[in-house]
């Protein structure tokens, strides 16, 4: 008898503990807010920078491609003979501003100081001839010196005196070396002829075009051989990661909805097998369902835009696909979601 009471008691607990663990279970299960909506595709029209003609075109549709990955070439080759002919420029510009920083060359005063002793040799020579014509013409009453003779004498003297104060200014030049002026400007010159060679390899560098985050190629829109320009796409990328989820949450659960909650996103190619996600953005704007929405309520309801933040390394989730989120409002992350 005691046995059947025991057994009894027994199962009134387990049943007791059954309904409680029900009622819980459904109470949680009626908490977590679920919506529907969509892998959202964002997409990246991929144009070089410059103009030219296309020689290689390194992927296919469909291909994933990594960020810096090289994706296609231009034809370059006339900017590398233009970059060749810069550097050609710059490197002389550079020596001639090291001529002027060094100053003058020791033989260059040496030379310069022999013609100033040369000029100086010639004017006392010439100012000898001259008063020695003047001499003999005051001696012989101007008959032993003509007046011709005397002026050429003196017009010698004069010319030779004007060559070696021309002498002596080039010496004090040379001893002084370049202007301030003149390095200055020949240090903005090197810096020109360097921009532009700098140009030159910038723009061989935009030769190849680069993929700038990682992503899918959507569309190549040109081949080897076309002439590309920056109005013209060359691909169409659509970005992988991070992948973001669009859905519309009504205005009775958006205060149960808060940045940094968990999330779990169910496809229904994996309906078993669910992505974790954040929320990382809540629209502060209301606006009518899109058509495109799933909702118990009628389709001209008020809804607010969420966006849920995924890391689907595995790629189950495919760009544009309609997928399901379930939002747990009890559970957050601390801070914000990036």
């Amino acid at each position: 008898m005691k046995k059947s009471v025991i057994a009894a008691i027994a199962v009134v607990l387990v049943l007791a503990a059954g309904l409680v663990w029900w009622i819980v279970r459904g109470h949680h299960a009626s908490d977590e807010i679920v919506l529907h909506g969509n892998v959202d595709i964002r997409q990246v029209s991929l144009a070089f920078d410059g103009s030219g003609r296309v020689t290689q075109v390194a992927v296919e549709e469909g291909d994933a491609v990594r960020a810096g990955q090289v994706l296609a070439r231009l034809d370059t080759v006339t900017l590398g003979l233009q970059a060749r002919n810069a550097d050609a420029q710059a490197a002389a510009m550079r020596q001639n501003l090291r001529k002027l920083q060094n100053g003058t060359r020791p033989e260059d005063l040496a030379q310069a100081r022999a013609r100033v002793a040369s000029a100086q040799a010639s004017a006392a020579r010439a100012a000898d001839d001259y008063k020695r014509a003047q001499s003999v013409s005051a001696n012989t009453a101007g008959r032993g010196v003509s007046g011709q003779e005397l002026d050429q004498a003196r017009s010698a003297s004069q010319m030779a005196n004007a060559q070696l104060k021309e002498a002596s200014e080039a010496l004090n030049l040379a001893v002084r070396g370049p202007r301030a002026e003149d390095i200055a400007a020949a240090e903005a010159q090197v810096k020109s002829a360097e921009a532009q060679l700098a140009l030159f390899h910038h723009q061989i560098d935009q030769g190849e075009l680069k993929s700038p985050a990682d992503a899918v190629v959507r569309s190549r829109l040109l081949e080897v051989g076309d002439m590309a320009t920056p109005q013209k796409p060359v691909f169409e990328l659509a970005l992988t990661s991070p992948k973001w989820i669009r859905v519309y949450v009504e205005e009775a659960d958006l205060g149960r909805v808060r940045i940094g909650q968990q999330a779990r996103v169910v496809s229904d190619s994996f309906p078993d097998q669910s992505v974790a996600g954040t929320v990382g953005f809540i629209s502060s704007v209301a606006e009518f369902t899109p058509k495109s929405v799933e909702t118990e309520s009628l389709r001209t309801a008020l809804v607010y835009e969420v966006r849920v933040r995924v890391d689907d390394k595995e790629g189950r989730l495919r760009l544009g696909q309609p997928v399901t989120v379930r939002i747990d409002p009890g559970n957050t992350k601390a801070g914000r979601a990036p």
